[in-house]
Parts: structure tokens; sequence; C-alpha cells
């Protein structure tokens, strides 16, 4: 009874999200069409294919056969949690959702509602704040860490409610950890990228600490999946185990390659004479303490 449960809550949630992803496809959709006769450059279509390709992984997690596997698999729970926070959001980003969505909008609710409401300071307050790499750092890390707590992991999967609301709140805190990277990516900016680069760093840190622990803890950690994993084949513990290894490599490997990308362009011929400039302004302010140390001493 409680497989079939699962089932049907599968089902009602796919029959709910499909229509609301593919409304939000297409009202993208209508905004880069429309964005794309006037410049090119923002709406390229490289932007729109990526932007699809965030979406469908979104209705991959939430939406699609697969995730109603999630009560029987620890494996799958985690691929749905690297799909929304991991892999989707980027895409998204980079699909430039802000500027295809205004433009998709009527011209006159557009110019009388949308654009004085962004402008407004609550707005940009509150945007400033959730756009800080910090706040975004924090609220991933505690995310990530808070629903696999036992106990939070176990709610989750209890209540129907609170996993709509924890795969939302890996989607939105997704989103506000991928947004500094991008809009780093799209700047150009020399510090803001060495920042990014020690931001994405020491956002692998958790995901290690926490996949280390389940890929080598010798008890199974969410007994959920005690009666479940052993009809694929699996034992809870080495259910486990592959969902640790799933996490722990996907992150490696995503995270390595943005900050590679970051990297890559700081040592480019455009961005040598940044780094020089760097050296030389530390070298200047460390020869200008060195006396005054002298003179101290």
């Amino acid at each position: 009874m409680p497989h079939l449960h699962h089932s049907v809550l599968g089902l009602s949630r796919t029959l709910f999200l499909t229509p609301i992803l593919i409304f939000t496809a297409l009202v993208y959709l209508r905004g880069w069409l429309s964005l794309r006769s006037s410049s090119l450059k923002v709406t390229s279509a490289w932007r729109a294919v990526s932007f699809l390709i965030g979406l469908s992984l979104i209705w991959v997690a939430v939406a699609s056969p697969i995730a109603a596997l999630d009560h029987e698999l620890l494996t799958v729970h985690m691929l749905q949690h690297l799909l929304l926070m991991t892999l989707a959001p980027p895409l998204i980003w980079l699909g430039a959702l802000e500027s295809s969505m205004l433009h998709a909008m009527p011209q006159r609710f557009a110019e009388r509602l949308l654009v004085p409401l962004w402008q407004s300071r609550a707005i940009r307050t509150t945007g400033k704040l959730l756009g800080r790499p910090r706040f975004a750092w924090l609220a991933a890390c505690a995310a990530l860490i808070g629903w696999h707590i036992p106990t939070l992991f176990a709610l989750g999967m209890r209540s129907p409610a609170w996993h709509l609301f924890e795969h939302t709140s890996f989607l939105v805190t997704g989103l506000l950890f991928w947004w500094p990277v991008v809009q780093s990516a799209a700047a150009g900016a020399f510090r803001q990228d060495l920042s990014i680069i020690l931001y994405l760093f020491f956002a692998t840190l958790p995901c290690d600490i926490l996949s280390g622990f389940l890929v080598f803890s010798d008890r199974v950690v969410y007994p959920i999946y005690f009666s479940s994993s052993h009809r694929f084949g699996f034992s809870p513990l080495v259910d486990q185990q592959c969902a640790a290894a799933l996490m722990w490599t996907c992150v490696t490997i995503v995270y390595f390659v943005a900050g590679a990308m970051l990297t890559i362009r700081l040592l480019s011929p455009s961005g040598l004479p940044q780094v020089r400039s760097l050296r030389s302004k530390l070298r200047d302010e460390t020869s200008q303490r060195v006396p005054q140390v002298t003179e101290a001493v």
C-alpha cells in the first residue's frame, strides 16, 4: 500500500508540474523570439537551448517516471537533489532568464507594473541581499546539510507537502548559489573571478563531508529504504554508498569545470595584465608596510 500511495502521489505531481513547466518554456520562448530580432548577442540560440535543458532537468527531477522512484532508492533521491541544485540552475541562468521573461510580458503590463516593481527600493535591497555570495553559499549549504539530517529527511519523505518544500528549497538555493557564478562569468571582472573560484572551492567542502560520511559509514543512515532498495538488487547500505558516490563525483566535476573555466580566463592574454597589476599593487603595499614595522620595532 505505501508504494501504491507514492505512485498515486507521483502521478498527481506529474499532472500538476508538467503543464507548469511547459507553460514556462512557452513564455520564455516568446520573450526570446522577441529579443532575438533586436539583440543577437544576448539571445543567441545556445542560451535558449541552455534554458530548455535546464527546465527539462527540473522535469526529470520532480515529474518524470524516474522521480517516482525517490521513495524506493536513495540513489534516485540523490539524483533529484543534484539535478535541482547543481545542474539545472546554471543552465537556467545562462539562458538569460530575466530578459526573456520580461520581454514575454505584454508591453503595458511590463512598463506599468513589472519595471517599476523591479526598480523599487524594496526589491533592489532584497535582490542585493539574496545575490551576495556569502548569503547564497550559506543558504545552499544549509539546504544540503539540513535536509540530509535523518529527522528532516524522514519528515520530507513522509509528508507530500514537506517533500515539495524540500525540492523547492533545493531549486531556490541552487539558483541563489549559481547566480554569482554566472554573473561573474558575464562580467569578466578579475577580482570577482578570483573570489568566485574560492567560492566554488569552499562550496565543495560540505558536500565532501556529507558524501564521505555516507560512503564510509557502516550503518544505514536512512531506515526508510530498508524495505525497498533490495527489490532493485541493492542492499540499503550499497544504495547509500552509491548515492553518496554519485553526489561526490557529480558536484566535484561540475564545480571543477566551472572553476577551471574562470581560471583559464584569468590566465588568458586579456586576464594576465590584471594579474600583474594585482601583484604590483600587493608588492607596493608590502613595501610600504615593512618600513613602518621596522620603525615601530
